[in-house]
């Protein structure tokens, strides 16, 4: 026997009793081989085109909206800032605590290194009583003033929590020279880049497998080679990370565990940098600020109360340097709520609310969709910030609903070039000398795609940055916060 009766591969070879179409005579695509990943025998109907499932999937774009980027030389960036130009002193704080020691003597505690001087004229407050003195004796701790309209300060006897500022001298006839002097006060502050680094890595053999499906990436590129697509998109995810660093960077602590490899200093990032110097407006529920949506029994829109937690935002802000044209970026609840306060002001053509291109006319009070508002001497620019969206990002915490971050800039002396200069209030600062540029290095290694650096058979595309950002009169910013996120 020429074959082996035995071998089931030959069974099809068998005679049929009657003709007709044996499963068993035909080769399948679906099996050996294959093992069901191959296209079957028949034309597959195979949609040529990736389909956009998240749309642009990109946060990347906040700081170039905002900021700016400049090189930097050294391991450390630090700036001056202002401090105030008037003497004052809030008793909230334990370190600044003003309190009523004396009736009859007119004793004030101050803290120690106080700028209170001989002659100053004060004002002292607590809960809407007033009083203003001279000051005739002055110590470390404490100084000595005679009330103006009063006797004493038993009004004040025993209270903490009192407000003290400076607003003049007095000096009798005939009397010359002045206790001291004050020198301008500035704080320092600084920042750190971190090192960020991220790779792509495909071998050789799949450099050249030919894809069924056409693929596009965010800016547009495509083809039918997937490594292209999936090292374009490394890229974009490492942009992104660029980006996202700058917002989320925290400095590293004493606590911090990391050693070798490991041992980082961290950075300050946009959320670090307003938690500790800025404005933070904590609430339940900012969304609160639109009221009621719609009208409840027939009651008409009463948005007051949004106003007036707005208004409370405006009222801190007079209190720092009152810049008056300032960006929102906020998460979308946040940004309709807004919109909704606004249209119902439009509609009242009340409130001191005016916004922008809409100008109050009736014909445009449908139209939600606002951008720009001013309110009192502010100017407001609204957008939808995708960071605080995306359920991949801030979006999957919800706990962070927008920022309001001053236009323009501000003014700060640089040592090196001794002078004062101007800087946005947010921008980036990224490693750059002579010898090596560190803003976005990209580079290839391996043997593959005209580069021979290895014998690995392998490309890999990697990438790094050197960068911090620079946070100036972070007291101007607002950091809206859900507290119950």
């Amino acid at each position: 026997m020429p074959f082996n009766a035995g071998g089931a591969a030959l069974a099809h070879l068998t005679p049929r009793p009657t003709q007709t179409l044996w499963g068993d005579n035909y080769l399948s695509f679906d099996s050996g081989s294959g093992g069901g990943t191959f296209a079957q025998q028949f034309l597959p109907e195979i949609y040529e085109k990736e389909v956009e499932r998240y749309g642009n999937r990109t946060v990347s774009g906040f700081l170039k909206m905002v900021g700016a980027e400049m090189p930097l030389q050294s391991d450390q960036v630090i700036w001056s800032e202002q401090g105030r130009i008037h003497v004052a002193y809030d008793g909230i704080a334990t370190a600044n605590q003003v309190e009523i020691l004396s009736n009859t003597g007119n004793t004030i505690t101050v803290p120690t290194g106080h700028l209170v001087q001989l002659h100053d004229t004060i004002i002292i407050a607590k809960a809407g009583t007033s009083a203003k003195c001279l000051v005739v004796a002055v110590a470390a701790t404490n100084i000595t003033v005679a009330p103006y309209a009063t006797a004493d300060l038993s009004a004040f006897t025993n209270s903490d929590n009192i407000k003290l500022f400076v607003y003049g001298t007095e000096y009798k006839k005939g009397s010359s020279g002045v206790a001291g002097s004050i020198d301008a006060s500035f704080t320092q502050f600084s920042n750190r880049p971190i090192i960020m680094r991220d790779r792509y890595q495909v071998n050789g053999s799949d450099t050249a497998q030919i894809g069924w499906v056409e693929v596009t990436s965010e800016n547009g590129a495509g083809g039918f080679l997937w490594y292209l697509k999936s090292e374009h998109e490394a890229r974009l995810r490492f942009e992104d990370q660029m980006e996202m660093a700058m917002i989320e960077g925290e400095v590293a602590g004493s606590s911090f565990a990391g050693t070798g490899d490991f041992a980082v200093q961290g950075t300050e990032g946009l959320f670090a940098a307003l938690g500790s110097r800025g404005l933070v407006y904590n609430n339940a529920d900012f969304d609160a600020i639109g009221g009621n949506a719609a009208p409840t029994n027939g009651v008409a829109y009463n948005n007051n109360a949004g106003l007036a937690e707005f208004d409370t935002i405006l009222q801190e802000l007079d209190k720092q340097g009152a810049i008056e044209e300032n960006m929102m970026f906020l998460d979308r609840g946040t940004s309709l709520s807004f919109d909704n306060m606004l249209a119902q002001q439009n509609a009242a053509f009340g409130g001191g609310t005016s916004y922008g291109v809409f100008n109050n006319e009736e014909d445009m009070a449908l139209n939600l969709g606002f951008s720009g508002f001013r309110r009192g001497s502010y100017d407001f620019y609204k957008t939808d910030w995708k960071y605080l969206n995306d359920s991949t990002t801030r979006g999957l915490f919800a706990d962070i609903e927008g920022v309001i971050i001053p236009a323009g800039t501000s003014t700060v002396y640089d040592q090196a070039m001794g002078k004062n200069i101007s800087r946005p209030f947010l921008h980036v600062r990224y490693r750059k000398s002579e010898a090596d540029d560190r803003k976005m290095k990209s580079w290839i290694t391996g043997s593959v795609g005209g580069n021979y650096t290895s014998d690995a058979d392998e490309m890999v595309v990697n990438f790094l940055t050197e960068r911090c950002l620079c946070v100036q009169a972070a007291n101007n910013f607002v950091l809206l916060k859900n507290t119950t996120a």
